[in-house]
């Protein structure tokens, strides 16, 4: 099934039930040029860009994505491995908070990769580059090709 067609099936059940389970695996998984494998689905209707929007993302071991930026205000709860952000090393359980529109970053995915939740307060989430990062680690076209906005 298409994720456009996912999206629309989903739309309809909670329409009709008020809830829809689903899970990680049932989900499109999208792998990026820089080998992150990142998973997303929105609290609430898929296309309510005022959803709170949430990212399973998987960092391969060494992993470095550019300092960056969000339009939103945003969680990420470290799952698995561990995961430098600037200066700090961040291991399972670890929770962190980010207003919108303050950068972070780089960040580096230790020797066994991280599994990370991330928690967007709305669709704003396409990241934005700062400095004189080019993007090119962020991979912004490929997430909104496949996720939109």
């Amino acid at each position: 099934m298409s994720e456009n067609n996912a999206l629309e099936e989903t739309k309809d059940l909670l329409k009709r039930r008020g809830h829809v389970t689903t899970s990680w695996e049932k989900l499109e998984t999208l792998k990026l040029s820089t080998g992150i494998e990142t998973t997303m689905f929105r609290i609430g209707m898929p296309h309510d860009a005022a959803s709170p929007t949430v990212f399973k993302v998987y960092y391969p071991p060494g992993c470095k994505v550019e300092a960056h930026t969000h339009e939103c205000d945003y969680s990420e709860i470290i799952l698995e491995g561990s995961q430098k952000v600037g200066n700090e090393w961040l291991r399972p359980g670890d929770i962190r908070v980010g207003m919108a529109n303050r950068g972070y970053g780089p960040l580096v995915a230790g020797e066994e990769g991280a599994t990370v939740l991330v928690i967007f307060a709305d669709g704003k989430w396409p990241a934005v580059t700062i400095g004189r990062n080019d993007g090119s680690s962020l991979g912004v076209d490929e997430l909104l090709e496949t996720y939109g906005r």
